[in-house]
């Protein structure tokens, strides 16, 4: 698809407390609006009620528009820019990422298809200095390597969507806190519309890079991907991205938790120790593939990475489940965010 034949694309991007990646973010979008025959024409900044300067920094930018959101999250700050879209198109970009060049035009041939109602990107990296960004990125490319170009999932920090697709299902649902990208998608398809995923368009992410930020997140992630999967069934073996031996990692480490005061008793010691053995087996796989592709000896690391996470969504899910089985209680059908 050439660039004058392409549909027109409005890009949203939403935003809270993000001065301090804001700018790289906006000066990359501006550069591909400026570009002659770019099909991006609009690009909207929704600030969800930050409380630094972001909106200042949006201002220097003559191609950025600013919206002021409701400071009720990602999601509600989402609705608002591809609603106030006209474009068929609507392109997602997170603050925290830096697009590549190219990063559009990879995404909009899959458009063709009228069957498709939204094509996702993947990651490079702004951030390499430290350990920790490293690993989280090694992962998540290791991972989209082994997606294909038809997928069930789709993440929001590139990703383009057909605003029909949007329009049928309402868009995001603003309940969710995290995992609401998941849940859209698999509401999506549902519906009907075909997903897809292309490797070539990137953006550079600044991945985290505070261990304690880390692992509170994953901790969310775990509490939010227990709503997802009980409102969505059939996707608790796995999808594109991830699998059931993902899946079951973090139950396996409340397992290890619950069963860890038979330690103390030598007739019974064996069943948290094999637990424990079980859990660090399920690294190997995945640290193995990061090993032989990055050949860097210090990403054996992961292993450690990977185990702890494990135990942080656990706790997640554990406070998920609760939350679930005492929202059912009272007859509520989701957390309120």
């Amino acid at each position: 698809m050439s660039a004058d034949a392409a549909p027109a694309v409005t890009l949203v991007i939403p935003g809270r407390d993000c001065a301090k990646t804001l700018r790289p973010c906006l000066e990359a979008v501006s550069a591909i609006s400026a570009q002659p025959g770019s099909p991006l024409k609009r690009i909207l900044f929704v600030d969800d009620g930050s409380r630094d300067n972001s909106r200042e920094i949006a201002r220097e930018f003559e191609r950025v528009e600013l919206a002021e959101g409701l400071a009720r999250g990602a999601g509600s700050a989402r609705n608002l820019g591809w609603r106030m879209a006209e474009t068929p198109l609507v392109w997602f970009v997170d603050s925290d990422c830096v697009a590549e060049p190219d990063a559009l035009c990879h995404l909009l041939p899959h458009m063709e298809a009228a069957d498709v109602g939204a094509v996702s990107g993947s990651y490079g990296i702004m951030n390499p200095q430290t350990l920790l960004p490293r690993l989280i990125h090694e992962e998540i490319i290791e991972r989209h390597l082994r997606m294909t170009p038809d997928v069930n999932f789709l993440a929001t920090f590139n990703v383009l969507y057909r605003r029909a697709a949007l329009e049928q299902v309402d868009g995001f649902d603003e309940r969710y806190l995290k995992a609401q990208d998941a849940e859209l998608s698999f509401r999506v398809q549902e519906a009907g519309w075909r997903l897809r995923f292309d490797m070539r368009s990137r953006v550079r992410h600044y991945h985290e890079d505070n261990w304690a930020q880390y692992l509170r997140i994953q901790r969310q992630q775990g509490f939010w991907r227990v709503w997802l999967h009980m409102n969505h069934r059939g996707h608790n073996n796995g999808d594109s991205y991830s699998s059931l031996l993902d899946h079951v990692q973090p139950p396996l480490a409340m397992v290890c938790l619950v069963l860890s005061p038979l330690l103390a008793f030598k007739g019974w010691c064996w069943a948290p120790i094999a637990a424990i053995v079980v859990l660090i087996l399920a690294q190997i796989p995945l640290t193995v593939r990061l090993l032989r592709r990055t050949r860097r000896a210090s990403y054996a690391s992961f292993a450690l990475m990977s185990f702890v996470r494990a135990f942080w969504r656990g706790v997640g899910m554990t406070a998920g489940v609760l939350s679930y089985l005492a929202a059912r209680t009272r007859g509520e059908t989701l957390r309120k965010g």
